[in-house]
């Protein structure tokens, strides 16, 4: 079982604070290639069908229209007013839903959904009702008491009927991005929204049954600074959210053209920076949450710790999830599918993606086929980032190595990180310690074959 307290220590987060992928996926996302496509795809997917217990399924919307621009913002959006965008974007979605619900077998059901954008309630009520009708006609939607339905929702364009809808389509997890609740840093990043409007729609999102409600912040963003925050993160408290994820804002102006909206000098210094991580990681536990990993908090008996706990904790890249045992299936532009040992993207401009629905084809542009060592080092790399713990026996066993032969060059890596604190290395195990949580990114980036390659890509830093 990992370690339940995180210590927050300056220097070795200043020392190891670099810069790597976040391990949604290994391998990383910036390994994916053209040379993988629907041909490539259509045949892992028939090849998992043909398993003696096929998995259940995940369901992965990508809903990226927004009617404002959020100038921290690095996701796949359009930015519109024009609603009539989303009737047209959904028309070639529901070919898309039923092209891909063709692949799968009767008794592969859907476990866990999970809309996300952009702002998923950008649809109308009418639009979301046709929306889960077009699922359920080419998926086998489950309706046990297991099945997580998860829905992004920003709370400036929810109403009270929207929200009881979403609860009576199914919908039973609701998340809130806030980022931050001073007026200043709202303005700062294009984003008014009054504290009274995240605290009416969790009372409505309560009041209609929904089983858990998370919130988003954001640290690093402008003109933060300790006082600011620790109130934003007063007011969080007292709504009292199942989940938090509170993220490290990663300023890439290079990369993402909103960014280049904010003024690099009003953002925290890194000094500055780590004062608010240090404050939040102190403040949450105290007030009854446990650090997951990688930015996420949880109520102390909320699902996300039981299967911690359990060793059934999975990431993915919608990030910590219960439902490791599925096969994840991405929707919409940009979307990520992951289907037995096949990672694949689908294209992200809208004009492009409905040309290839228009042809009939599945909209994939690039992926990767995963090779028993990309296996291998998949299951040390989620070890590390959701149970804390690797044990070389079960690995040893299952893929026929030894592990101190296979990754002798990692463990001697290892042992300055164990010299530090980071890590503990015993004869059949590797031990995230309360001090390596917050830098759990830097350890699992040993065991990443791919990241000398990748020195070039520009990665978001580990705090």
């Amino acid at each position: 079982m990992r370690a339940t307290t995180i210590e927050f220590d300056r220097d070795l987060l200043q020392r190891y604070g670099g810069r790597g992928p976040r391990y949604t996926s290994y391998p990383p996302a910036s390994q994916f290639h053209e040379g993988f496509g629907e041909v490539d795809y259509r045949r892992q997917v028939a090849q998992s069908n043909e398993y003696p217990i096929p998995a259940a399924l995940s369901l992965y919307v990508h809903i990226p229209f927004c009617e404002s621009l959020c100038y921290y913002c690095g996701c796949t959006k359009v930015v519109t007013r024009h609603r009539e965008q989303a009737a047209d974007y959904l028309q070639k979605l529901f070919v898309e839903i039923a092209l891909q619900g063709s692949l799968f077998d009767a008794d592969r059901s859907v476990q866990q959904l999970h809309l996300g954008g952009g702002t998923p309630n950008f649809l109308d009520p009418r639009e979301m009702r046709s929306l889960m009708d077009c699922l359920r006609a080419h998926f086998s939607m489950s309706g046990n008491t297991n099945q997580e339905y998860s829905i992004e929702v920003d709370p400036r364009g929810a109403t009270q009927e929207s929200i009881f809808q979403m609860a009576e389509l199914g919908f039973n997890r609701i998340s809130f991005g806030v980022q931050d609740f001073d007026p200043r840093v709202q303005e700062a990043v294009n984003r008014i929204q009054p504290a009274e409007v995240t605290e009416r729609v969790v009372r409505w999102a309560r009041e209609a049954g929904f089983g858990s409600v998370s919130i988003d912040l954001i640290y690093g963003l402008p003109f933060q600074n300790l006082e600011t925050f620790d109130s934003t993160l007063e007011q969080t408290l007292a709504i009292r959210p199942d989940r938090l994820a509170v993220y490290s804002y990663a300023h890439l102006p290079e990369m993402f053209k909103a960014q280049r909206l904010i003024k690099a000098e009003t953002l925290p210094s890194p000094d500055e920076k780590l004062a608010l991580l240090e404050l939040t990681v102190e403040k949450l536990p105290g007030a009854g949450y446990r650090y997951i990993g990688m930015d996420h908090f949880a109520l102390a008996d909320d699902e996300l710790v039981v299967a911690q706990d359990e060793g059934q904790l999975h990431r993915n890249f919608q990030g910590y999830s219960t439902h490791a045992y599925c096969d994840l299936v991405g929707l919409g532009i940009s979307a990520i599918s992951n289907i037995a040992d096949c990672y694949s993207q689908n294209e992200k401009h809208i004009k492009t993606y409905g040309a290839f629905l228009d042809e009939g084809v599945l909209p994939i542009v690039r992926g990767i086929e995963l090779s028993a060592d990309d296996r291998l080092r998949r299951d040390v790399i989620q070890g590390l980032m959701c149970d804390g713990v690797v044990a070389f026996p079960l690995l040893e066993r299952k893929y026929a190595i030894s592990f101190e032969d296979y990754f002798s060059a990692e463990l001697e890596v290892l042992g300055s990180l164990e010299e530090d604190g980071l890590v503990t290395l015993g004869a059949d195990a590797i031990e995230v310690t309360p001090g390596g949580w917050l830098l759990v990114r830097a350890i699992a980036s040993v065991f990443d074959g791919y990241l000398p390659l990748s020195s070039g890509q520009r990665f978001s830093s580990f705090v």
